[in-house]
């Protein structure tokens, strides 16, 4: 087999790990703002408008705000751990193991990590474990 085989080969190139690094750091940085407007949005710390010295309007967003409270912290946890996904994606990166399925040991495709860059389980993986609900 060949060094350029495809099944000679057991981790991305240097290259590809910037490639996939650059990708995951702009990821990052959107998730991370993202995450500060879902936190501010349920921590009212933009609320200094004039909707809130309106009695009628109190009355008629309140039921509303509390769910939507309530979805906007559970995005943010959502989004924190998808931000913690990827900084560990990064660590990976950087000790060489990026991409490398960990149950197969196999590579995951760059597709599947174009579209999922934190990924850990390659489909064939993903597809062959139980569904947990």
């Amino acid at each position: 087999m060949t060094k350029n085989s495809k099944s000679a080969k057991t981790r991305y190139s240097d290259e590809e790990l910037q490639e996939f690094k650059e990708l995951i750091l702009a990821k990052l940085e959107k998730a991370k703002a993202d995450l500060i407007m879902l936190t501010d949005a349920y921590t009212n710390k933009n609320e200094n408008d004039t909707n809130d010295t309106s009695p009628t309007f109190k009355v008629l967003e309140e039921g509303n705000a509390v769910m939507s409270k309530e979805e906007n912290s559970k995005l943010a946890n959502r989004q924190e751990k998808f931000i913690t996904s990827l900084e560990n994606a990064l660590v990976r990166i950087e000790n060489k193991s990026y991409g490398i399925c960990r149950e197969t040991g196999k590579l995951i495709s760059k597709e599947r990590l174009r579209s999922v860059p934190h990924a850990t389980l390659s489909i064939e993986a993903k597809l062959n474990r139980p569904v947990v609900q």
